[in-house]
């Protein structure tokens, strides 16, 4: 027969198991929410080989296009007004880096012969791990064996074409873009998850998201996440201006009403994550936080590259929940602004459906795209956004927009509280 002194003791023992229980469900809640720590970061942008030069251009308002450089393909051969013309494009300009050929084999231990078949890209991104692990005072050679995760967004493949020919062992392992992480792995002994990412323009911001997922779930306890874009051949180019996707200047006049496609920009960024509990542990240095991120698709629209208002929405709302955000707490967004004079409206449209709501006129949100700077990095273009708003952050300014000078008519300007940053 139970007594009453029985009771009284299971009663004690259930509740101190209901509290352990309660204790560990807010555990996993504060792990599977916990902000993300910035702690370094590098990059190649045009006219931009580091953070600090990359700064300045912005600040300066610099404006990176150029005509297409002969290094890379006889503008005269493929150029051509006519948008219809077949294997021609119709603009002579675009937003390059330079010194692509530039590489030293040896100090990644890479044999001469194995680096002709290696892909710039993916030479590239071992220069810009190994810069951006120093940003973060942190020794490359002593992440070797460490739960380190490597998360990279890529979009073309142009080197592949040109190291086809002759085929040898190292052509697939040099331009595969399943490799393009997993090279990065292998040359710093990193045990942590390595995944290359293709989602188009929001590949390096997707490989993002699935670093905050792999630290926030201990897969790994640092990550290198980032994206690479370099135009190579001229394919992508002549495949665009049949779509008549780019614009005639090679810049993004994003928001402007003379926007009439994306001018094509190459670069690399990288930023070094680590979840915010150990960056204070350990003392680093942290530049910016991930709070919230999220992924979703258009699912049907009017066509399948053309933007969905109503998902891009709900994503906004799914990142700040996701972050524990409210709208009213959020200042200023960079854009994906591609320049397009449909996609602009359409992005315009959801972010104040969502950051617009009871925002006073005289406390708008401010609104900007790197693309005006630097062109549409395609693969690598998410993370030229987010490395501009940490260095936005980090020097209390926020750059000027460039190209605006009649705002878009399909935009309600007067309507809504927005406003675009010409001037620093």
């Amino acid at each position: 027969m139970t007594t009453k002194v029985d009771q009284s003791k299971l009663l004690r023992d259930a509740l101190v198991e209901l509290r352990d229980k309660k204790a560990k469900l807010n555990a996993l809640e504060q792990a599977n929410t916990e902000p993300i720590a910035i702690i370094g970061l590098g990059c190649r942008f045009p006219k931009s080989p580091n953070p600090e030069a990359f700064w300045q251009l912005l600040e300066q308002g610099v404006d990176t296009v150029i005509e297409v450089p002969k290094e890379r393909w006889d503008i005269e051969q493929y150029y051509d007004p006519n948008p219809d013309a077949t294997g021609k494009m119709y603009s002579r300009f675009a937003n390059f880096i330079t010194d692509v050929d530039k590489f030293d084999p040896e100090f990644f231990n890479i044999s001469p012969r194995e680096a002709k078949k290696l892909d710039p890209q993916h030479r590239l991104l071992l220069e810009v791990c190994w810069e951006s692990l120093e940003y973060a005072g942190l020794s490359p050679l002593a992440l070797r064996g460490s739960q380190t995760g490597v998360f990279i967004g890529m979009m073309t493949h142009d080197y592949g074409q040109l190291a086809a020919h002759p085929a040898d062992l190292h052509t697939a392992s040099g331009n595969g873009s399943f490799l393009a992480a997993g090279r990065i792995a292998y040359t710093l002994g990193l045990h942590g998850p390595t995944l290359s990412i293709e989602t188009a323009c929001s590949a390096s911001l997707v490989a993002c998201h699935v670093a905050c997922q792999s630290l926030r779930q201990q897969e790994c306890n640092i990550a290198l996440v980032g994206g690479v874009n370099l135009m190579l051949t001229p394919d992508v180019s002549i495949m665009a201006s049949r779509s008549h996707m780019n614009s005639l200047d090679g810049r993004c006049k994003t928001f402007d009403d003379s926007a009439d496609g994306y001018g094509r920009g190459e670069g690399c960024g990288i930023v070094v994550l680590k979840r915010l509990s150990d960056a204070q542990a350990d003392g680093d240095q942290i530049l910016a936080l991930i709070r919230g991120s999220a992924v979703n698709h258009d699912g049907q629209s009017s066509g399948l590259t053309v933007p969905n208002g109503l998902a891009q929405e709900a994503l906004i709302r799914l990142a700040l929940a996701n972050g524990k955000v409210e709208a009213s707490q959020v200042d200023y967004v960079e854009c994906h602004g591609t320049g397009t004079p449909l996609g602009d409206p359409i992005e315009v449209e959801a972010l104040v459906n969502v950051y617009g709501k009871n925002r006073p006129q005289d406390s708008p949100i401010i609104i900007s795209s790197v693309k005006t700077n630097i062109g549409h990095l395609e693969g690598a273009a998410g993370i030229a956004g987010l490395i501009k708003t940490i260095l936005s952050l980090q020097n209390e300014k926020i750059p000027p927009h460039l190209h605006l000078k009649q705002p878009n008519r399909r935009i309600a300007w007067e309507e809504i509280p927005v406003v675009v940053p010409t001037e620093t």
